[in-house]
């Protein structure tokens, strides 16, 4: 029987969720409860019930499970920012550790190694960037915060843990100068205001600061007596002012200045000198980061006469922290800014482009291209988005048939998925070692091994007759992983009958004959609304819409 909006039950956590949420069960339905530990028993109101699954929040906790602690930010919950800051950093990481294990067994279907993660070397103060909403408070005040979850409601945060001191400082005292400047925040309703984010970027070795306004106009009134007392103050490098006038919840307009300073900061990330403005990516947590790259480097194996190609290579940084175990280097990425970026750099470093050349490309047109040219790397690093690697990408990899395949994901479950893909392509899945470049949030890095499988290598198949009827859009992701990933997020079966509806309806083409009825006469039972929504949500999270 489903549960009834607020109603109050008793439960026992037993895991964390992938996003972070406590998970129960109660008369074989789940219910995801946030801000709990495994553990807790405590009495919880349902706050959305669903035909066999509920959300809920704690109204009272009755027994704090062993990896609960206090939380010390006053605004953990509401923000929406440190989703474990309420558990111990032991806990955090063994569920991290849990997140990508469940990620592999059960989407990806691989039996791999999964290492314990790598933890992080700091858990607070950690971030090099951070990118503050302005807004006004209820009191009228100029405020700075994050935006509540699944909300554009700024919470007001005047000391985030996650970014160092100077950061939180120099927040609130650029909103005293706007006020004392008559200067007024955004609002996205009214599309008026002026300043709707503070941006700030820290090199984290060579200490070098940055501060950008984002402003809704072309500049701020008294614009170079605020950024002389700021960058005074906070011994800021440079003050940049972008312009973003769009109704749009993107953070930077395409147009930025330098009002002092050179326009730029720099830095290094394992070993690899950078220069970097506003629009360029760069890790954001650079200790860790390093951790990461170093297994990267181990994982890749490279040899002095390799060629190696990075995809999704943002400013190169991955790569051209390799270059010294290689004889060449290929990156392609998207972003233009960060291809001049990653040209300049290897300029500095003295690379011609015969050592070291950056493309600006999408990752799996330019693979596209070099399969078609016939190029053969012999190690290729992908860095893919959330959404991870189109089928175009994976077709390329595997017809320029590397000897080794390294995946640098900050998505288990896509990371998974593509893992997969290429195991069914002629490589095998070696090793995966999370690492955590995000502590207190739900978030984790992945790398990922894979090989080339040798000749005399046994290589096991698993048929399913269902899916020998599969197109290539529906490879992105196969029905078992949609299902599964339906219970998991869900907490509902669906059958393959109801997948492939929802797949015409979504546009997204099907086995001529697959699951349609061998009569015409025959009565076809049709997905529920519920269970339809459900597995358009599957397919938005495969990217297959």
């Amino acid at each position: 029987m489903p549960f009834t909006k607020n109603q109050i039950i008793t439960l026992e956590i037993e895991a964390l969720s992938n996003d972070g949420n406590g998970v129960a069960h109660k008369d074989g339905q789940a219910v995801f409860v946030p801000l709990t530990a495994p553990g807790d028993v405590a009495e919880v109101r349902i706050v959305k019930p669903m035909k066999t699954y509920a959300f809920g929040r704690v109204e009272k906790l009755l027994t704090a499970g062993p990896g609960r602690v206090r939380q010390d930010c006053p605004v953990a919950g509401p923000c929406g920012g440190c989703g474990l800051r309420h558990i111990s950093y032991e806990a955090e990481c063994a569920a991290k550790t849990q997140f990508v294990r469940d990620a592999f067994a059960r989407l990806g279907k691989l039996d791999v190694p999964v290492q314990d993660v790598l933890g992080a070397p700091d858990t607070d103060r950690y971030r090099n960037k951070v990118q503050l909403p302005v807004g006004t408070g209820e009191n009228g005040h100029i405020v700075t915060g994050f935006f509540a979850g699944r909300s554009h409601r700024i919470v007001a945060c005047t000391d985030c843990k996650l970014q160092p001191a100077w950061m939180n400082e120099l927040a609130a005292r650029a909103c005293a100068l706007l006020e004392e400047n008559g200067i007024t925040a955004y609002n996205e309703e009214t599309h008026t205001g002026r300043v709707r984010h503070l941006y700030m970027r820290q090199g984290w070795h060579s200490g070098q600061r940055l501060l950008c306004f984002v402003v809704n106009g072309n500049g701020l009134p008294n614009e170079a007596e605020i950024c002389a007392a700021l960058q005074k103050e906070f011994a800021l490098t440079t003050i940049l002012v972008n312009r973003n006038s769009e109704r749009t919840n993107v953070i930077l307009g395409r147009r930025t200045r330098t009002v002092l300073g050179p326009g730029v900061i720099e830095d290094t990330l394992a070993g690899v000198p950078l220069r970097m403005g506003v629009h360029e990516f760069y890790q954001v947590n650079t200790p860790a980061a390093e951790v990461l790259y170093a297994k990267a480097r181990e994982y890749a194996g490279l040899k002095p006469d390799d060629f190696l190609l990075d995809l999704y290579c943002g400013m190169g940084t991955i790569g051209l922290s390799m270059l010294a175990d290689c004889k060449r280097l290929v990156g392609v990425e998207v972003v233009p800014q960060a291809v001049e970026g990653a040209k300049e750099t290897a300029a500095r470093l003295g690379l011609d482009a015969d050592r070291a050349d950056f493309r600006c490309q999408d990752a799996g047109a330019a693979a596209a291209q070099l399969a078609a040219e016939g190029a053969r790397p012999d190690v290729i690093v992908v860095d893919p988005p959330r959404k991870g690697c189109d089928e175009a990408t994976l077709t390329a990899i595997a017809e320029m048939a590397p000897r080794t395949v390294v995946m640098v994901s900050c998505n288990a479950a896509t990371a998974a998925r593509d893992a997969k893909w290429l195991t069914e392509h002629g490589y095998k899945a070696v090793e995966v070692q999370p690492v955590d470049l995000f502590p207190r949030t739900k978030h984790v890095e992945t790398v990922v091994l894979l090989s080339q499988q040798k000749p005399d290598d046994t290589i096991e198949i698993d048929l399913d007759l269902d899916e020998l009827d599969a197109t290539s859009a529906e490879l992105k992701a196969t029905y078992q992983e949609i299902k599964d990933y339906v219970l998991k997020e869900f907490g509902l079966k669906v059958s393959s009958l109801y997948i492939s509806q929802v797949k015409r309806k979504c546009g997204i083409e099907v086995g001529e004959n697959y699951n349609l009825p061998k009569s015409e006469n025959a009565r076809v039972p049709q997905c529920p609304k519920e269970k339809e929504d459900a597995i358009k949500a599957a397919l938005k999270y495969f990217a297959m819409i």
